[in-house]
């Protein structure tokens, strides 16, 4: 059985990967996803400094969903840095892929350059990739910029001019969910203009509110209770979004990585459908932690077997190719 999925020139061994945000700030938690089954190391979004994030209780889940408004919590892009040096050293790797979320252009300018340097100097052995986060809801004053189409558009131009990168291996942009069909064109033709390998959709959607009733008060503190909402009432949004830009870069290198509500094998099997080469598991990994890495790759392998497919290219992306109202 293959389950193998390549975005750009970097392999992964599963189509299954942590997404960035739960259990992946620390050294150890990393450590943790390294002898996993995930497909890859994601990092927390990192910034140029080290943040403390937004007031707690900032994070809620039950069974259907999860609210967060975590505000970019991590160690500073050094200390992500620092880790990649570290992994290294064993002779088990995997992809590592620095999430990054600088307060501007110039902070990701800065954070990309010395990721590219460092491979270089420290002659890293495996591939790195980096996932530009422009779609966070959460920063208290701050706008999502993917959702203003001429400012990321110069955004990136910007980015891409002044950043060096040829020593990372794979690019990619995580974006927020989009609602109208016509948006999916302006993104991607966007996307199209610049050395992008992949786009994650999607991020939480923003400004939701979950309610205590016995309490009659948000779950969460930030924001007035309002927040990112995750889990699977999500997935419907993500599997669109998916889906649309697919069709949009079918004539493309430009893979797409689903997010939004992966719990289980079935899930999995869904995005890769609808034109996702790989996964990412937000809130089941903070419910489960790395076993669902395991559990789920098992459960997509009884799934294929099931339905008679011995390798993920034979079921990638064929609900756009197949017409089903065609009779």
């Amino acid at each position: 059985m293959d389950i193998r999925t390549q975005i750009g020139n970097v392999l992964f061994d599963t189509p299954i990967m942590n997404a960035s945000g739960p259990s992946c700030t620390s050294k150890q938690e990393l450590f943790n996803i390294l002898f996993s089954e995930s497909a890859a190391i994601v990092t927390k979004s990192c910034t140029l400094e080290s943040r403390t994030g937004n007031d707690k209780p900032r994070y809620w889940h039950n069974n259907k969903l999860s609210i967060n408004s975590m505000g970019l919590p991590n160690n500073g892009y050094k200390y992500y840095v620092d880790v990649l040096k570290h992994m290294s050293y064993f002779s088990r790797t995997k992809p590592y892929i620095m999430s990054i979320a600088g307060m501007n252009c110039k902070d990701n300018i800065e954070i990309i350059n010395c990721i590219n340097s460092t491979i270089h100097l420290e002659k890293v052995h495996f591939d790195v990739g980096i996932e530009i986060n422009l779609s966070c809801p959460n920063i208290i004053n701050k706008g999502q910029l993917a959702y203003d189409f001429s400012a990321m558009d110069f955004y990136l131009s910007k980015l891409f001019t002044e950043c060096l990168h040829d020593k990372i291996k794979i690019i990619g942009i995580k974006l927020p969910p989009y609602f109208e069909l016509h948006h999916f064109k302006i993104v991607a033709d966007i996307i199209k203009k610049y050395p992008i390998n992949f786009v994650t959709t999607i991020n939480s959607i923003g400004n939701g509110l979950v309610i205590d009733i016995e309490k009659e008060a948000p779950v969460i503190a930030p924001k007035e209770g309002i927040g990112g909402i995750g889990g699977s009432v999500v997935k419907q949004t993500a599997l669109s979004n998916v889906y649309n830009f697919s069709k949009q870069f079918i004539h493309t290198d430009i893979k797409i990585i689903g997010c939004g509500g992966v719990e289980n094998g079935s899930d999995v099997f869904e995005y890769i459908l609808a034109g996702a080469a790989a996964v990412q598991v937000g809130t089941q990994f903070y419910r489960e932690g790395c076993h669902c890495f395991k559990r789920i790759r098992q459960e997509l392998i009884n799934l294929m077997k099931k339905k008679k497919y011995n390798e993920i290219s034979e079921f990638y992306s064929k609900l756009y190719l197949n017409d089903v109202f065609d009779e």
